[in-house]
């Protein structure tokens, strides 16, 4: 199985490290490979086509932005 990519969107502010945290238990949780990263530029967050973070990219596909999903969200959303 090849590693998945997941990308965190926004400045850093609280609600981002609360997502990141909840990604990160999301894929200890299935026990799959995975590469999180933390994009803070607001011109790359835009070319995504967020316009409300957090916001979160599988494989860069945005998948949920605007709000702090848990872990149990976001399972489904690495399996899918």
């Amino acid at each position: 199985m090849s590693t998945i990519k997941i990308e965190i969107l926004g400045a850093g502010c609280k609600k981002c490290q609360q997502l990141e945290a909840n990604v990160k238990e999301a894929v200890a949780n299935l026990n799959l490979t995975a590469e999180v990263l933390h994009v803070t530029d607001p011109i790359e967050i835009a070319k995504r086509g967020v316009m409300s973070t957090p916001a979160m990219t599988i494989n860069g596909r945005v998948v949920s932005k605007g709000q702090v999903i848990n872990a149990k969200q976001i399972q489904p959303l690495l399996q899918g």
